[in-house]
């Protein structure tokens, strides 16, 4: 399994200027390439002798294969609009960089190659990952930041245990998860995800008076990363309670257009339409996997309404689900509860 760690640079002034000039460099001789390809009607294999630019060879034959990786993508597209690279963007192979303690070291050109070294926020979890193989090394531009961006190639991990859980997604509780021996854990907190973001819509209304549209882009990719956090923190907690509980497969709800099928109120509309409920999934996911732990996406059909204990079908008010046979318990629990035993999706998407 292949996992990409992202690492903050701390680079000095002369250093941010080398990686800009070198990241210029890289993105318009991709693209040169790339339209070289495109006036050609074909992928070329070029080598890093078959063109000039001031970077070091290794960059340059790593500029040959991201060109024809997007021409690729290029052709598969119905648009016949070329993407092109605009971001500040640089890379190298796994020969060709170094990670020590707390920098990292790659050839950079000043007239002619050279190794440089920079330093890095490295986390003890991060340094644990990169035990791994190595793969490509992309140093970019984040938000006035430059950051490091590693592929690993990380061996998952055998589960022995034997034990299923389900995990409900919502908005009121991110996350809540049921094992079949019936342990429970509920992550995330919905009202504080919301308030945030009623936060900054009513920040941005302002800037919105103001004409300030770019504190606005600002406002609105400091909430994506925010959120982005959150779901990381909320994945981590289930699959590390899953860990705990010696759960070998999780279960969750296989959802499709739930934006436009699940029944909300009007004041938690605007919620459903911002939250990445398929962007939490694929984290708990791909967490799951680097523990050994199987994930099987299931059908979603009544885990809200079915009682596990007789089979009919009920409705809950507000949060409190109750069955005439007797059985009750909290909403989110009981589709945690009936998401266990529902049937595995197929291949296709099923609606919410």
């Amino acid at each position: 399994m292949v996992k990409t760690v992202k690492i903050k640079l701390l680079l000095n002034n002369q250093q941010v200027k080398l990686l800009k000039e070198m990241s210029n460099e890289y993105i318009s001789s991709v693209n040169a390439l790339v339209q070289s390809m495109v006036d050609a009607g074909k992928s070329i294999t070029y080598s890093s002798k078959d063109f000039s630019a001031n970077l070091p060879s290794a960059v340059r034959a790593q500029c040959t294969l991201d060109a024809k990786s997007i021409y690729r993508k290029h052709k598969k597209r119905i648009t016949k609009t070329l993407a092109v690279l605009k971001k500040p963007v640089c890379m190298w192979n796994n020969q060709n960089y170094s990670i020590e303690e707390d920098s990292i070291s790659f050839p950079v050109w000043v007239g002619k190659t050279r190794k440089t070294t920079v330093k890095a926020e490295i986390t003890g979890e991060q340094k644990q990952i990169l035990q791994g193989k190595l793969g490509t090394l992309r140093i970019t531009k984040k938000s006035d930041k430059w950051i490091a961006q590693i592929a690993v190639e990380v061996a998952e991990k055998e589960c022995s245990g034997d034990n299923v859980m389900g995990v409900d997604l919502g908005l009121k509780v991110p996350a809540v998860a049921v094992t079949n021996n019936g342990k429970v854990k509920f992550a995330g907190n919905g009202r504080q995800n919301k308030y945030v973001r009623r936060k900054n819509k009513a920040k941005r209304r302002k800037l919105g008076k103001a004409k300030k549209l770019n504190a606005i882009k600002r406002s609105k990719d400091k909430e994506q990363r925010w959120m982005q956090d959150q779901d990381h923190k909320i994945s981590r907690i289930i699959v590390n309670f899953a860990v705990e509980n010696n759960v070998s497969e999780i279960k969750l709800e296989k959802l499709a257009n739930i934006r436009s099928t699940a029944r909300t109120s009007r004041k938690n509309e605007k919620n459903l339409h911002t939250w990445s409920f398929y962007r939490l999934a694929k984290y708990i996911e791909y967490k799951a996997q680097l523990e050994g732990i199987r994930i099987q996406y299931v059908n979603p059909e009544y885990t809200s309404q079915k009682c596990p204990e007789c089979g009919t079908l009920n409705k809950a008010r507000d949060r409190k689900y109750k069955c005439k046979c007797g059985f009750k318990t909290h909403r989110d629990i009981l589709g945690a509860m009936n998401i266990i035993s529902a049937p595995v999706a197929d291949g296709n998407s099923l609606s919410a």
